[in-house]
């Protein structure tokens, strides 16, 4: 792990995996999350630089109030100068999956990638609720209401998760993951899920926070004008964020292909499917 000064002051840290290279895949993390929850990728990626960040207010990232989607381009910009890159693929999961959107925008990005990426809110076509677990609409409901409310909720109903354990992880997700999910979750994969996790919150829940009042408001950047290839994956048994996301994804982004695949959740499709996406995005670097 290292942090970077940003011009307006704040550090941000990032982690990567040491190889020397001006091509990158940039890991763009959940929510709740930090850069160090992609392990298991940082492993499989060895031909080319891997590169996480945790966004504001995670982690030892300061926070950023007020920060919508947009806004985190010019934060992962900084970082690939500060290392060199000059060519890259974005890859987010769940709450990274807009970031990663949101990445296209840079020019030396050439496509992104998004694994149950969240959808936009406040558009007619997509209920953004409809079907998630019984936790999340209480905890969108809170972000709808303000800063103050999420942050009681928070507050209230959250700060287990700050020392919780792999063997506790299933039953804190409760509602949020279905048999898919939860035949995914091994004691390792469960262990390093809730390690990410203590560390995303061991100093505040300021980025969960800022990332869900994100969420209920656009997304700051428009997906019609994205013009550079976008591959969305995505499974029927997700209950952190439904397959409509990804089906209005793919309607809204001109060059967007959907690889869907049923009886998969928000965990195992990108358990499943990272030896797929890795090559797909070096593929897209090789190019």
């Amino acid at each position: 792990m290292s942090q970077i000064t940003l011009k307006d002051g704040r550090k941000l840290e990032y982690f990567e995996n040491g190889v020397e290279s001006e091509r990158a895949i940039l890991l763009l993390h959940g929510t709740p999350g930090d850069g160090s929850t992609w392990e298991r990728w940082f492993e499989a990626i060895t031909d080319v630089k891997a590169i996480s960040t945790s966004r504001p207010g995670y982690g030892l990232s300061d926070r950023h109030k007020g920060r919508t989607v947009a806004d985190d381009l010019h934060d992962q910009a900084a970082v690939l100068d500060h290392l060199g890159v000059k060519k890259f693929v974005s890859i987010g999961w769940s709450g990274g999956g807009p970031h990663s959107l949101n990445m296209s925008r840079e020019p030396r990005c050439v496509a992104a990638f998004t694994i149950a990426g969240v959808g936009e809110w406040g558009n007619p076509d997509l209920d953004f609720l409809d079907g998630m677990g019984p936790e999340n609409l209480d905890e969108f409901g809170e972000a709808l209401k303000g800063e103050a409310a999420i942050t009681e909720w928070m507050d209230k109903n959250a700060v287990g998760l700050k020392d919780v354990t792999g063997d506790q992880l299933i039953e804190a997700f409760g509602g949020l993951i279905g048999e898919a999910d939860r035949k995914c979750l091994t004691p390792e994969l469960a262990e390093i899920s809730a390690r990410g996790m203590r560390r995303a919150l061991s100093v505040s829940f300021d980025g969960w926070i800022d990332d869900d009042l994100a969420f209920v408001r656009d997304f700051a950047f428009k997906l019609a004008e994205i013009n550079k290839p976008v591959i969305l994956y995505q499974g029927d048994d997700d209950f952190m964020v439904p397959h409509a996301h990804s089906y209005w994804l793919q309607k809204h982004i001109p060059a967007a292909k959907l690889n869907f695949v049923p009886g998969h959740g928000h965990i195992s499709i990108g358990e499943e499917f990272r030896p797929n996406i890795i090559k797909e995005a070096i593929d897209f670097l090789n190019a």
